[in-house]
């Protein structure tokens, strides 16, 4: 698909687009770019593959700037789009087959206009369409970790700490993409090849004080994830100390009563208490005792 930037993105044809006199975008499949490339003048033989793409970046080439994304799915982080790119002052041709740019500036064409359209404006909303709903996203997180620690704090055995694990796993991910957005804005901003117009070069440090925000607020959720880890493990072990501490209660409350049952059970045949008829009231006595003289005096030390 072919288009020409103006106040809004309009509709071209392969014939036409670049006969308008208007910077351009194109949106081309593998296919698509390995036959047309040609007509796009931009003096490379870019080999475009998706299983080569693994990062979001921008290469300075002599008269180019070539690329690509690596757009985790908000609702699936185990996904990922995977796309090229290719611009020059001309305008901008994206290669994919995902059909995730095809998506992104239909948007652009439905929803913008444009009151001073440009090259610049158009990659600067691009790229903000990708992070558009990211702040909502980390928004939503934030509040289930609020969520969560209400839960681990107020004792529940059954706290998500599985899900914590995987929002801190989307974080991370997020982070990563952020670091690599803006290491594409910068290589725009920089205008090596002098492609972009100076007085445009501020919709590049928009985006890039955008992601600075955004990556910051990740790296702020990263770090709340890791208390929430922290915390959560502390309440286990805080639980672990209690169990303990019954344990060895029940363990010293019944080991002087072990050695009464081990000596009286031996049955010397001159033990006086045997002969006796108080003898096992008085070691049925000496047993209370020792049991409730050692509660209260864990109770008093607060052991209990």
């Amino acid at each position: 698909m072919f288009y020409t930037i103006g106040e809004l993105l309009e509709e071209s044809s392969k014939e036409d687009f670049k006969n308008q006199g208007k910077q351009y975008v194109a949106v081309l499949t593998y296919n698509e770019w390995n036959n047309y490339h040609d007509i796009f003048e931009m003096g490379i033989d870019m080999d475009t593959s998706i299983s080569e793409i693994y990062t979001t970046k921008a290469e300075v080439n002599y008269d180019s700037l070539t690329g690509s994304f690596c757009i985790p799915d908000r609702s699936d982080f185990y996904k990922e789009y995977k796309f090229a790119f290719a611009l020059d002052e001309k305008g901008i041709v994206f290669i994919d087959d995902s059909g995730k740019a095809s998506q992104i500036v239909k948007k652009i064409k439905n929803t913008k206009k444009w009151k001073f359209p440009c090259l610049e404006r158009f990659i600067y909303d691009f790229l903000d369409q990708i992070v558009i709903e990211d702040l909502r996203l980390m928004e939503k997180y934030d509040l289930e970790l609020d969520e969560i620690e209400k839960r681990v704090m107020g004792g529940d055995e059954k706290a998500p700490s599985s899900r914590l694990n995987d929002i801190r796993n989307d974080i991370r991910d997020l982070r990563i993409h952020y670091e690599q957005l803006m290491d594409l804005g910068q290589e725009f901003e920089e205008n090596e090849n002098s492609f972009f117009k100076q007085e445009n070069l501020r919709y590049f440090r928009s985006f890039l004080n955008r992601m600075a925000r955004l990556h910051d607020y990740s790296t702020s959720l990263r770090d709340y994830t890791m208390q929430l880890r922290d915390l959560y493990k502390a309440q286990i072990d805080v639980k672990q100390n209690r169990i303990m501490t019954v344990l060895t209660v029940v363990t010293t409350i019944f080991m002087p009563l072990t050695l009464i049952v081990g000596w009286y059970g031996m049955n010397f045949r001159y033990m006086p208490e045997l002969e006796s008829k108080w003898g096992y009231p008085i070691v049925i006595a000496v047993s209370l005792f020792v049991a409730i003289g050692s509660l209260i005096y864990f109770k008093k030390k607060k052991w209990l």
